[in-house]
């Protein structure tokens, strides 16, 4: 089978970047793509914006490198899509939880065509075609509750909840949906799908049963769910709960606590870090007391001592000074908007939600971030009289190194399209 990719031009904002090479999950978007197609291409052909598609009679996978989606999701459609025999694109219902409530929301890729929304990932089985029919894949959304609101916090009391489907495909078009596609459809899909094979398996039930009691270690600490990489150096106080992922050459330290997490390669977790359904990209580097809360964090970044994120999406190599809270509820129950596809701040469908900071930025210490603020690539700041609660937009121009003797040293590696980035010696 041919695979043609079709790139999305479009630059996410903060990261001023195209979503292709954002890490999902800890891997490169176009890497995750690339691997979970592997056993069904053999050959792929990429084509930037404005080319036509080619003329070959043989069978094609058409996709745009914006999309993000698992194993279980690309399976169901390929199988039915080739047993169909029709040239078909993907779509949704809008009846779908999981697509209406995660998907849709902050997005311009998908196509209203109906009672569905269709999706930019096509089947040809004899070669590109004008004509296609849409096909539904059901992303089996399941009900999560993730959050509880007392009545003293907002109008409404009662369990905040997640769609969480055992099938994911989303369009990364805004920074919220790689918070969605980490938290949501990765670490809380892959802890529904752990629960969905323990009701459906007994032996894989058993057998999770048989390794925590040969271990000697309660359920959620055995092998079975915690998997750990090579040459890891990991405290006997440490508490790890799984379903948890880390890879190699990491360091976690004393009354570190990790809870369904995926940590990378090359990760020092210092004493007392709290870690909790989070992303952590290879290289991170977490000082003690450090909290993640059902955040992201890119590749080579340092979170320092005493700072909470909260739903967060951070960057490569961008370092977030001690004390530093990002929060992630507004005090008065006003609907949280954040970025589009457009740049253009929308209803974002979240109750609760934190901030995105982007590439090669450096914050200084004593900071508060209100919800669904971001802060551009390149941008440093540190507190002052003037700015120790963020509550806009940070954006390169505000970048407090401008004033600083010696800011030239600070390089910007990131700049919007169109621009050039300053020399720097």
């Amino acid at each position: 089978m041919l695979k043609i990719i079709l790139n999305c031009p479009r630059y996410l904002s903060p990261f001023n970047e195209k979503a292709r090479d954002l890490r999902i999950q800890n891997k490169p978007l176009w890497l995750i793509q690339r691997d979970l197609l592997a056993p069904y291409v053999t050959r792929e052909l990429e084509l930037p914006p404005g080319m036509r598609m080619p003329q070959t009679r043989e069978p094609c996978l058409v996709y745009r490198d914006n999309l993000f989606f698992d194993e279980n999701y690309i399976k169901a459609f390929i199988e039915t899509a080739v047993r169909q025999k029709k040239a078909v694109r993907a779509a949704f219902s809008i009846n779908d939880p999981a697509f209406r409530e995660h998907c849709l929301p902050l997005s311009v890729s998908y196509t209203a065509a109906g009672d569905v929304y269709l999706a930019d990932l096509w089947y040809y089985p004899n070669g590109p075609q004008p004509t296609v029919e849409p096909l539904v894949i059901d992303l089996q959304a399941r009900e999560i509750g993730y959050y509880h609101v007392p009545t003293y916090m907002a109008s409404e009391s009662g369990d905040l909840v997640y769609q969480v489907p055992l099938r994911s495909l989303i369009a990364i078009d805004s920074w919220v949906h790689i918070f969605i596609a980490d938290t949501v459809f990765g670490l809380f899909g892959r802890g529904a799908r752990f629960e969905d094979r323990l009701n459906r398996d007994p032996f894989f039930k058993l057998g999770v049963l048989g390794a925590s009691l040969y271990e000697g270690v309660q359920l959620l600490q055995c092998s079975k769910l915690v998997k750990i990489g090579r040459n890891c150096s990991i405290d006997p106080h440490a508490i790890i709960h799984g379903p948890t992922t880390i890879g190699d050459n990491v360091t976690v330290g004393a009354g570190a606590v990790i809870e369904n997490c995926i940590i990378g390669d090359n990760v020092n977790v210092s004493q007392d870090c709290q870690l909790m359904l989070s992303v952590v990209g290879d290289g991170t580097f977490l000082p003690f007391r450090a909290a993640l809360f059902m955040t992201t964090i890119m590749d080579n970044s340092m979170v320092a001592q005493n700072t909470c994120l909260q739903m967060c999406v951070v960057g490569r190599n961008s370092f977030i000074g001690a004390g530093n809270t990002f929060t992630d509820f507004n005090l008065i129950s006003a609907p949280i908007r954040a970025r589009d596809a457009n740049n253009e701040l929308k209803y974002s469908n979240r109750p609760v939600l934190g901030s995105c900071v982007g590439h090669n930025c450096r914050i200084g210490s004593g900071m508060i971030v209100y919800p669904a603020r971001t802060i551009e690539s390149d941008v440093v700041l540190f507190a002052s009289k003037e700015r120790r609660v963020i509550d806009r937009d940070v954006m390169y121009e505000d970048s407090d190194h401008h004033k600083l003797k010696g800011g030239s040293l600070h390089p910007r590696l990131y700049p919007r399209p169109g621009e050039q980035t300053e020399e720097s010696w």
